[in-house]
């Protein structure tokens, strides 16, 4: 069975560890990376797609140094070998045209204002990896109980 990677990148160290925190009851069947930069989580893709690896969810800040979480999505989102890579912007400092740009460039499955719910970015991704599961005609009967059992269900019909 392969371990489905999630990566999450904000450059703020408690929000990292409090989003990590909340996803810990999926790391039993997810892989969890942390990344503090854009650049970082572009390293980190490489090596996973070199190692035959694949990357599920990304879960960007918005405003970070260097390259914000819409362009870092963006640039993703334009890559062939994640094109089926499912991307959250988890922010409280977007703007209106930052949310537009992210919806209409980066193809965000998924915005969270900060504070978040921990329940609902559980339930996100949890739905998210089903559909990337899926969508890559992976064998997703290693994974099925831990799976959003409606999206299982209408892909089945």
């Amino acid at each position: 069975m392969d371990k489905l990677n999630i990566i999450c990148v904000d450059d703020q160290q408690e929000v990292l560890s409090a989003v990590l925190q909340d996803l810990q009851p999926l790391a039993q069947w997810l892989n969890i990376e942390e990344c503090e930069s854009a650049d970082e989580v572009l390293e980190l893709i490489e090596e996973l797609d070199a190692e035959g690896e694949m990357v599920a969810v990304i879960i960007s800040d918005h405003v970070m140094p260097g390259k914000t979480g819409v362009e870092l999505l963006t640039e993703i989102a334009s890559d062939h070998r994640f094109i089926q890579t499912r991307k959250v912007l988890l922010t409280g400092q977007a703007t209106h045209t930052d949310t537009i740009n992210a919806i209409n460039k980066a193809g965000i499955d998924h915005y969270f204002e900060k504070p978040w719910q921990a329940e609902q970015l559980i339930e996100c991704v949890r739905t998210l990896v089903t559909k990337y599961i899926f969508d890559r005609g992976l064998d997703y009967t290693h994974y099925q109980i831990h799976l959003d059992q409606n999206v299982v269900f209408s892909q089945l019909r």
